[in-house]
């Protein structure tokens, strides 16, 4: 079981409210802002319901995790557990598919603000003014974060602040439209493409395995993660959940299609309204952004740690002590699939990267248990109900992979061919330095 490396230069400084603000901006990116509508569609009134069930089943998930990191307080999440349970190639391979999934969002999500700065102004408009944005958005925040995790977790909290007030005020003056009849729907409960919709709903909870990934850089890791894990996830549901009630019941039905929470700010507000939403979702995808920058080196790093990677990814900054090799690759990587929007495939393949890595993380939970020793399984954040919620929580990620579509397969074959690839490389040079 992994302890505490007293050689370890990464520095403790996320509490428990830093390590909220990392998992809201995980979750709360850009989805929020555009998939009320186009769940609409399917779903009507039923849509804020549905926000909530689908956040009931996700949240076995969470649960699962939450235990698996009161085990834990070294970098690394989810590298640890595969690794402790099924070995350093587990180990790797779901560590290099986390990293991946958030690779390729930070890369998309760069592209999406830059899309919602151009509707707020001409000037932002254009492949050059985006290029632009891009730029200054990744390399602002590749910086922040080699110069201290204190820095990263600041800009964090600031974009989190920035994004949320505008959704509440939006909640406030929204709840005036709601009435008896959106709130509990009458007639029969039906709605088309479950599957598709479910799969868009996913998109609004993932990303709060970051927790995990920066535990060797949080403050009484195995007590504070468990906490900010299940809070996180139930002020995110209950978020969503008014936002889209809010929505349905602004938005007329026969505007679902296409409509945003831009529209919904736009009716209640007026251009002024519009604005702020806009930029609420401006600053929600910086949080996000900012949410990955910190999250996502952590992970080159914990593999670079075991021998998995080059020692290079596992350099740590003589000042800053931050893994600024590992951010500073990582930022290099995210610009170049934004700028050259190759990442848009790999974006699609991204959230079933992202499911594997939960899978493999999920069945090591008993192993780990098994393999504790008395202290730590008497401070373990301990799930009720033996492997109830753990064989759920595998049960919902499978569902969702059967929705998956053959091209994110191969994208993600693909992906996971050339980490392993890497792996290999890693393990020949390792081999060769023994002889």
């Amino acid at each position: 079981m992994a302890e505490t490396d007293n050689t370890t230069k990464l520095r403790r400084d996320i509490g428990i409210f830093g390590a909220s603000f990392l998992a809201l901006n995980a979750m709360i990116g850009a989805g929020i802002f555009a998939l009320p509508g186009r769940v609409a569609v399917n779903a009507g009134l039923l849509s804020p319901w549905l926000f909530l069930v689908i956040g009931a089943l996700f949240i076995t998930i969470v649960l699962t995790f939450a235990e698996l990191s009161s085990y834990y307080d070294q970098t690394g999440g989810p590298v640890l557990y595969a690794s402790d349970a099924f070995g350093p190639f587990a180990g790797f391979s779901t560590g290099w598919a986390i990293y991946l999934s958030r690779m390729t969002a930070f890369a998309a999500n760069a592209n999406v603000m830059a899309i919602y700065l151009a509707s707020l102004h001409d000037i932002f408009a254009g492949d050059l003014a985006r290029g632009t944005i891009i730029t200054i958005v990744t390399v602002g925040l590749t910086w922040a974060n080699v110069m201290g995790v204190r820095d990263g977790v600041r800009t964090m909290a600031v974009f989190t602040f920035l994004k949320v007030t505008p959704l509440v005020l939006m909640i406030l003056l929204g709840l005036q439209h709601v009435t008896g009849a959106t709130l509990i729907p009458g007639g029969p409960v039906f709605f088309d493409g479950i599957g598709d919709t479910t799969l868009l709903l996913i998109y609004a909870y993932v990303g709060f395995e970051t927790l995990g990934i920066t535990a060797g850089e949080t403050s009484q890791a195995r007590r504070t993660l468990p906490k900010a894990y299940v809070g996180s996830m139930l002020g995110t549901s209950l978020l969503y959940f008014l936002v889209v009630l809010v929505f349905v019941s602004v938005i007329p039905a026969a505007s679902y299609e296409g409509a945003t929470l831009v529209d919904v700010g736009r009716a209640i507000a007026g251009p002024l309204g519009a604005i702020v939403i806009t930029m609420a979702a401006v600053f929600s995808i910086g949080g996000n952004l900012s949410g990955s920058i910190l999250a996502a080196p952590r992970v080159t790093f914990s593999m670079a740690e075991k021998r998995m990677l080059p020692a290079w990814f596992g350099h740590v900054h003589a000042k800053f002590a931050t893994p600024d090799r590992s951010i500073l690759f990582m930022g290099c990587m995210a610009l170049t699939l934004a700028l050259t929007g190759s990442f848009v495939k790999l974006a699609l393949a991204s959230s079933v990267v992202r499911l594997l890595g939960y899978i493999i993380c999920i069945a090591s939970l008993p192993s780990i248990r098994r393999n504790a020793d008395a202290a730590a399984r008497q401070r373990a954040f301990r799930l009720k109900g033996g492997y109830t919620i753990p064989v759920i929580a595998l049960g919902v990620c499978f569902w969702l992979l059967l929705q998956s579509k053959q091209e994110s397969w191969i994208a993600v074959s693909i992906l996971l061919g050339i980490g392993w690839v890497f792996y290999v490389i890693e393990n020949w040079s390792k081999s060769g330095s023994k002889d």
